[in-house]
């Protein structure tokens, strides 16, 4: 039985029995026939009444019940976007609006569950396209080895170069893709501690000195003076530092300069920006540049090598400390990637 009509059910059967009651004790106080029909009849109109009030009243509580049923069945389909209105007595209402709050709950866990499964399924598609082409190469310069196609000894050496070279690559992509999951899982720790970035930055551009000097790229660094120290994991963010530089000497052209500048911005964060003069980034790709395995270029050709995690690293790397990152751009100028770091340290202040 529908509850509307158990409700409408139980009003009509109590209205009968107080009428039965009625009649009775109009009978017991030996009114005449006249009276008593009269006020049976007056009696029976204001059962009318009040049935006809309980039809109306209960309406508001069937259509609520009805919606919240239907958008249940929404949901049971994975239609996670239905909104039930907020109609019918307070309790409803607020049963309608703890409904919707699930709801939309449901909505946006479904939403990153299948963003998380889309994220999957392109990571493996990634990274399989990423092994397979070195993996294809060694492959067929040991086979040209064992099969002694190769005679002299520069073409021997050079394969063996190629090997090497393609090794350290998967190397590379492996130690990436090692520390970006670890970041991810929240196993990554930090060792805060207060360090000045000049001296970071100086270590990190002795240890591009050779890729520097290749390139032909120049450098320059603003550091504003009396900087003080910030509090960071050096070895952390000195890869930050390596992936942004690398980033720039990569899309750079031939002595093009790149410079490196940190400001000061008082009370609580510093800024660091890095700036490039290469092609840049178009506006439509901007919001991916920090994407596992984003790269600029479409074809994923290895002219600018790099395993498309750098930018994905630095982002985790930077939120462990507390800051942020990000990257303006300008087609045809160049781009400019800055991120920031607390001055204090923000574990002691959460504690």
């Amino acid at each position: 039985m529908r509850l509307r009509t158990h409700l409408l059910t139980a009003n009509g059967s109590s209205i009968a029995f107080i009428l039965i009651c009625l009649s009775i004790s109009y009978y017991k106080m030996l009114l005449s026939l006249d009276q008593i029909v009269f006020l049976t009849f007056v009696a029976l109109i204001a059962g009318v009444i009040s049935f006809f009030v309980h039809v109306i009243m209960t309406r508001p509580i069937e259509k609520a019940i009805g919606l919240i049923t239907f958008e249940s069945a929404e949901i049971a389909a994975g239609d996670f976007k239905g909104k039930v209105p907020l109609i019918g007595p307070l309790e409803f209402r607020q049963l309608a609006l703890q409904f919707n709050e699930m709801s939309g709950k449901l909505n946006e866990s479904f939403t990153k569950l299948q963003q998380s499964e889309t994220s999957r399924r392109e990571l493996v598609a990634n990274i399989s396209h990423d092994l397979r082409t070195p993996l294809a190469s060694i492959q067929s310069f040991v086979e040209a080895l064992q099969d002694d196609i190769v005679k002299d000894k520069e073409t021997f050496e050079r394969y063996l170069n190629t090997i090497r070279l393609e090794t350290k690559r998967l190397g590379v992509l492996i130690e990436d893709l090692f520390q970006l999951s670890r970041m991810e899982l929240g196993t990554e720790i930090v060792h805060l501690q207060p360090y000045f970035l000049d001296d970071l930055i100086i270590e990190t551009l002795e240890n591009y000195q050779l890729r520097l000097d290749d390139s032909k790229c120049e450098v320059s660094v603003d550091i504003p003076e009396k900087m003080k120290k910030v509090y960071i994991d050096p070895d952390k963010l000195k890869r930050v530092f390596i992936n942004l530089i690398e980033n720039a000497l990569r899309y750079s052209p031939a002595g093009g300069l790149i410079k490196i500048t940190v400001q000061d911005q008082e009370p609580e964060y510093c800024k660091v920006v890095i700036t490039d003069q290469g092609e840049g980034i178009s506006g439509n790709e901007l919001s991916h540049i920090f994407d596992r395995f984003y790269r600029v270029e479409k074809s994923r050709d290895r002219q600018y090598g790099g395993t498309g995690l750098g930018l994905a690293i630095a982002k985790s790397i930077v939120e462990l400390h507390g800051g942020q990152i990000g990257v303006e751009s300008t087609v045809g100028i160049g781009s400019s990637f800055w991120f920031t770091l607390p001055k204090h340290n923000l574990l002691e202040k959460i504690n």
